[in-house]
């Protein structure tokens, strides 16, 4: 009988960013990367495990919109061409590099990386990388939960009820037709809680949910357990506090295992270091430097000096910093199991592009800590939250505090200057959703389509992404055009409805661009 638990939580989202309208679109690269970088190296890591045998566990959101994004067929051929241009790039490095003994054998590396992503998306799942993950969802190793339709951060939709049903609404029924069964987690956008909505949940089959540590902490009554154990809302469904010690060690780059030198510096790539006319192809059209994902340096120190990268090396430091992982897990457990008398889970959960993506070695990490804690250790075991539904019994009942896991611990970052313009403009919209939804009982064929077009629209401009960016500062020119033109397109879509005069060429180029939901229904909003 193990001490306790560990629940590991990858958060995989990317905001809608779909636009065929034109052939080459550089925010349309944020899909292609989390593909080559973490999507399908965790892909990869779970089909090891799974062919050796090994019962992993691991949970893992999918929102609503990267599953959208991942399916959508023109996406997906524009990957395919994304991969193929970074095999040319590889070769062409392999021969520009093949008397240089620092970084030939990395250029050889990342031709061998792309050529087996390349068969992995094309061959192995048939370009639908949804399918890969429904595969180990149902060998019973990865538990995957849904998010909000859009990633809309809910507690300021407070105001709007039915946006927030909405929301959910809308992303169980497209996790049900995605993965063939009715979710029964969610990852809440953010982290964000607010009291009550865990009746919006339970109205829709979810059983647990996950917030902040203080989400738990503070909750009403105070839970004995703190964040060691689940608590049970008033509508019956159980909340996970995220341990704050075991998020600090992997995600902070200045004290965390991402630092280590001896890792993949992030910020140092081919397509801003070698001469302009080679390069020159391979990044964007218009003639700006982007990232490749080709990067020979590791973080070496502090300064801007920079040493070549050593996978040798870095693997030794993941499998180290794994190894530390579990050690401190044990310890915490083992403490609080041997004083308190129960046994504890311990949550941690990250984003999942940090794995690959931002921290290059954080597959491996995982792989070597879902190895160590299975054949190792004598005090700590894997979970997911329906495997500890059915082994435990410390469920206490609380209702948890309004809380995030933003900056401050609220909503600051959603909710400042630079982004508060946006929620009097989303509220009078979805009060207008609401007023469509009741007054169009029975529509004709193209005021259906105007309205479920009008429902996308609005889940499109709450995305958290947009005020997230403008917040932060980068692309913020793109986050603001994102939603002033979902904002736009639904009052037109509105007031074209109550004039009875649809355009329908219009609506079509709608439909044709933001085509994600398919079988949404207006009357969610009703």
């Amino acid at each position: 009988m193990k001490k306790g638990s560990l629940l590991m939580v990858l958060h995989a989202h990317l905001p809608f960013v779909r636009h065929p309208e034109h052939e080459d679109f550089l925010e349309e690269r944020w899909l292609y990367e989390a593909i080559t970088d973490t999507y399908i190296p965790l892909i990869h890591l779970y089909d090891q495990l799974l062919a050796e045998r090994i019962p992993f566990r691991i949970t893992m959101s999918i929102t609503p919109t990267l599953a959208s994004m991942l399916q959508d067929e023109l996406l997906q051929t524009r990957y395919l061409k994304h991969i193929n241009r970074l095999i040319e790039l590889a070769e062409k490095e392999v021969d520009r590099t093949k008397n240089d003994p620092a970084f030939h054998g990395l250029a050889q590396m990342y031709r061998r990386k792309f050529y087996k992503i390349r068969e992995t998306f094309e061959r192995a799942y048939g370009r639908d990388l949804t399918q890969a993950f429904r595969k180990f969802q149902d060998a019973g190793c990865l538990e995957i939960m849904t998010c909000a339709a859009t990633h809309g951060y809910l507690p300021l939709m407070l105001p709007v009820q039915a946006s927030v049903r909405a929301q959910i609404a809308t992303a169980c029924a497209h996790y049900e037709k995605v993965f063939g069964r009715r979710p029964s987690g969610i990852w809440l956008p953010e982290c964000g809680y607010y009291p009550g909505y865990d009746k919006i949940l339970h109205e829709q089959g979810i059983r647990y949910f996950f917030v902040d540590a203080h989400g738990v902490l503070y909750a009403d009554p105070r839970p004995k357990h703190g964040i060691y154990a689940p608590i049970r809302t008033p509508a019956g469904v159980y909340a996970f506090g995220r341990d704050i010690e075991s998020s600090k060690q992997v995600w902070s780059a200045a004290e965390g295992y991402p630092g280590d030198y001896n890792y993949r510096e992030y910020y140092r790539d081919i397509g801003f270091d070698l001469d302009y006319e080679y390069i020159r192809p391979y990044i964007h059209p218009d003639g700006f430097r982007i990232n490749t994902g080709i990067k020979y340096y590791r973080i070496t120190n502090k300064t801007n000096h920079k040493e070549s990268y050593q996978p040798d090396k870095a693997l030794r430091s993941a499998s180290g910093h794994a190894g530390n992982f579990m050690f401190n897990r044990e310890k915490q457990v083992e403490h609080l199991c041997d004083k308190f008398g129960f046994s504890p889970v311990v949550v941690a959960p990250y984003d999942a592009e940090l794995f690959g993506h931002w921290w290059y070695e954080g597959p491996d990490f995982l792989n070597f800590l879902i190895r160590k804690v299975i054949f190792d250790s004598p005090s700590l075991e894997l979970i997911t939250a329906p495997e500890y539904f059915g082994q435990k019994s410390r469920l206490q009942p609380s209702d948890p505090s309004y809380s995030s896991w933003g900056y401050k611990g609220y909503s600051e970052v959603w909710l400042e200057g630079s982004n508060d313009w946006i929620y009097r403009h989303l509220h009078h919209a979805s009060a207008q959703m609401q007023e469509l939804a009741r007054d169009f009982t029975h529509p004709n064929e193209i005021q259906r389509r105007a309205l479920n077009q009008a429902a996308r629209e609005l889940l499109l401009a709450e995305s958290s992404d947009w005020a997230f960016i403008m917040k932060t500062g980068t692309m913020v020119a793109y986050a603001v055009y994102r939603t002033r033109e979902h904002i736009l397109r639904f009052l037109r879509l509105h007031d074209e409805l109550r004039q009875g005069k649809i355009d329908a060429s219009r609506l079509s180029e709608i439909e044709r661009q933001d085509n994600l939901f398919p079988d949404i229904h207006y009357r969610i909003y009703a």
